[in-house]
């Protein structure tokens, strides 16, 4: 049994490596180079240079061989296209899940197999088991501060047939442990951070390679507004039913709040000792316009930093983006009405089971535990297959759902069934 496995130059890839080493396996490690551009990105152009030094210095530690290979014209087809795409859309992807799917269990599975490799090893904390049907499922990762499940949501049975998760049963003190007593170059090398092979980057700038630039209102919405909104009692009519809905219903309460209802009348008054004559918005019980941005595709739901809004006693955060109209709307505090949801849907053709014999049927509905996001705590839900979708109807209401990201659900055993895109 031959194994590649993807090394990275850090210390989870490198203990991976180690740990099949010291099993007896036959080991290859292989580097991945997927991002040549540095605009809008923050550590420079180096830090693959330097990744890719470490991760040879642990192959000639462990004692085996290296490779190295390109995969940046797919990494941009498959990866960062997608990204620009969604966020044209007013979505915002996950690029760490796509790059697994279409990348380290795709194209850099496929550049392995060449290389003679029957698996493909990573360092994510998650765990796979196989069944006595042939199939395999995965769970959570033993260390429940560092289970990395979530962004393995969107493989299959034909990716999973092929990879192992060497630490999966450990705990990241473990590994830092195992590490050091094995005296690898990466030991103390600190975690990455950023996008998935591009690393920490000015958003903004980094989307401006595609995306263009035009200024746009930022406009505050108050609590009175959701007091007059039909929208908003109606979600609150519809919710006080639990899960006794139409088809018709759940969609309905799973579409979100526009605000295009909001809109400003404009008034003139004269200012100033020459009384120059000057326009301004008449008082709107429901919102203000308070500023200006670059961009509605630029900004994301739940979004505090960046803003460069000031003159507010709590943070204020990003409730919705209208791409038509390029405005972004924004609410003061984390309990704002405008951040909490209950519910949502997964397009029919955006829905991944994992374990397909797990897929639920049309009329059928089940409970799980959620997330929305990685290292979000597990939430307690329903979820409702109908004809138009899978709809996710929390217990309790959920900050800052977003569209474009994954929706992941697991049993309480730990396994992870599948997942899917929210919908806008």
């Amino acid at each position: 049994m031959k194994i590649c496995v993807g090394l990275s130059g850090g210390v989870d890839s490198s203990v991976a490596a180690w740990l099949l080493k010291q099993q007896g396996c036959d080991v290859f490690a292989m580097f991945m180079q997927n991002w040549h551009d540095v605009e809008g990105t923050l550590h420079g152009d180096c830090e693959w240079e330097e990744d890719r030094f470490v991760a040879e210095m642990v192959a000639r530690k462990i004692g085996i061989p290296f490779y190295f290979i390109d995969l940046s014209k797919v990494y941009r087809q498959r990866v960062v296209d997608y990204m620009f795409d969604e966020y044209a859309r007013g979505r915002t992807p996950n690029p760490d899940v796509l790059c697994n799917r279409e990348i380290k269990f795709a194209a850099f599975l496929e550049a392995a197999q060449r290389l003679g490799a029957d698996y493909v090893a990573t360092g994510h904390y998650c765990r796979k088991e196989a069944l006595a049907d042939g199939t395999f499922r995965i769970l959570e990762g033993a260390d429940p501060n560092k289970d990395q499940s979530y962004f393995l949501c969107q493989l299959g049975q034909d990716q999973l047939a092929k990879a192992l998760f060497p630490i999966g049963d450990l705990c990241k003190p473990e590994v830092r442990r195992l590490a050091k007593e094995a005296d690898l170059p990466s030991a103390d090398k600190k975690d990455s951070q950023g996008i998935c092979f591009v690393g920490k980057v000015d958003l903004p700038v980094f989307l401006q390679q595609k995306l263009q630039s035009v200024e746009g209102d930022v406009v505050e919405v108050f609590g009175a507004y959701y007091a007059d909104s039909a929208k908003f009692a109606r979600d609150r009519e519809l919710l006080a039913r639990g899960t006794d809905l139409t088809d018709e219903e759940l969609l309905e309460l799973s579409t979100p709040l526009d605000y295009s209802d909001i809109r400003f009348e404009t008034e003139t008054y004269r200012s100033g000792r020459h009384h120059i004559k000057k326009t301004r918005d008449k008082a709107n019980p429901w919102a203000r316009r308070i500023g200006r941005h670059e961009g509605a595709q630029f900004y994301t739901i739940g979004q505090r930093k960046g803003l460069g809004i000031g003159g507010h006693a709590q943070p204020v955060f990003v409730l919705a983006t209208d791409i038509d109209r390029n405005i972004i709307y924004v609410g003061e505090g984390e309990d704002h009405p405008g951040l909490l949801r209950r519910c949502l849907r997964i397009a029919p053709d955006e829905i991944h089971w994992i374990r397909p014999a797990l897929a639920m049927q049309a009329g059928e509905q089940r409970r799980y535990r959620v997330r929305i996001r990685y290292r979000q705590p597990l939430q307690d839900a329903t979820l409702l297959m109908r004809e138009s979708g899978l709809y996710i109807l929390f217990d309790q209401p959920q900050r800052s759902i977003t569209p474009g990201q994954f929706a992941v659900w697991y049993a309480p055993d730990g396994e992870m069934p599948g997942s899917g895109v929210i919908s806008l």
